[in-house]
């Protein structure tokens, strides 16, 4: 069972940086693929971002490419979003997910695959 936080969010300006944090409390997040989605009021829920247990696989929205980069730290339980040139587009509720990884560089986009959800935080970018 895997409990995830996240953190990090805030209000910033156009352009700016932010990264945004996914603490889990099991004790085989190694082993879990994580995955970043967002939402965006009165849309649904988007993939943003996912990376694979080992850190070898990583897969972007096109709407984020070469701007976000995730990253984990296995020996802290963490996985992270680093979120460049942020725009007011990327305003939305951010949250983590994690999924039992089939091998080392297996990582997911949709939803549905991921078995634990954080409970979100909150990005908001002015423009």
């Amino acid at each position: 069972q895997e409990q995830l936080v996240e953190s990090g969010g805030g209000l910033v300006q156009a352009g700016d940086s932010l990264r945004i944090s996914c603490a889990a409390s099991g004790r085989t997040f190694s082993r879990y693929a994580m995955g970043w989605f967002r939402q965006a009021p009165g849309k649904e829920r988007e993939f943003v971002a996912t990376i694979s247990w080992s850190g070898s696989g990583t897969y972007y929205a096109n709407s984020v490419k070469g701007r976000f980069t995730i990253s984990r730290d296995n020996a802290k339980n963490t996985v992270y979003l680093q979120m460049n040139s942020l725009k007011p587009e990327d305003t939305a509720v951010y949250y983590c997910a994690a999924k039992e990884g089939r091998s080392s560089g297996s990582y997911y986009l949709a939803s549905w695959n991921y078995d634990y959800w954080g409970q979100g935080t909150q990005v908001t970018v002015s423009s």
